[in-house]
């Protein structure tokens, strides 16, 4: 078994998130089509030999750069003790999933897969799996893990998943993916999180 020095990973991590962040950016401000392997290398200021030995294709590096934009907001990034308060962690968890979603990636990139769903149609899979799928899977995970713990009374942990998510979204997203001239402050966002966190705990209250 051959073993790498520790400077070499840490070198060729450094220019995986130049990569990433130079994509992620790219993608955002161009859309998908006018974004080259090419220019995202520039970006980056790395060689495109280097941008293919960390990603295969364009597609394999859009689908990572939405990964890890999602996973840069730690959704259910929560320990054992965080749950003994599951009003707090929700609400947490509320607070995460709203910043991400309205986030100017977020919106652009939604925009950017309707707009190309047409010439580009396994873009939408791409960030269907990679954004929502993922997080909806992890939100999942947390649901069982407060069904395990007799917290709450959650016997389809993925259909909690997908209720406590889709109701979080609210009018903020609404208004922000619309780009309507009035948008809600955050302490609006916040009354209307809590309230809605604390309707779903009723909902599968112990």
């Amino acid at each position: 078994m051959s073993i790498i020095p520790t400077k070499i990973r840490s070198k060729s991590k450094v220019k995986r998130q130049q990569i990433l962040a130079a994509a992620t950016h790219l993608f955002t401000d161009n859309g998908y089509t006018a974004t080259s392997m090419d220019l995202i290398a520039k970006q980056a200021k790395v060689s495109k030999q280097t941008v293919y030995s960390h990603f295969g294709s364009k597609d394999e590096l859009f689908a990572a750069a939405i990964e890890q934009k999602c996973d840069s907001y730690h959704m259910v990034d929560f320990s054992l003790d965080d749950l003994t308060d599951p009003k707090t962690a929700l609400f947490t968890l509320a607070q995460r999933f709203v910043a991400m979603l309205t986030s100017k990636e977020a919106c652009a990139v939604h925009k950017i897969c309707a707009y190309e769903a047409r010439t580009h149609p396994t873009l939408s899979e791409l960030f269907y799996q990679a954004g929502p799928e993922k997080v909806t899977n992890e939100v999942a995970d947390l649901m069982a893990l407060l069904n395990q713990r007799n917290i709450l009374n959650i016997p389809n942990t993925h259909f909690a998943a997908l209720q406590f998510l889709n109701m979080m979204k609210g009018e903020a997203w609404m208004r922000v993916e619309f780009n309507t001239k009035q948008q809600l402050s955050q302490t609006e966002i916040n009354e209307y999180l809590l309230a809605s966190v604390e309707l779903f705990m009723r909902g599968y209250a112990i």
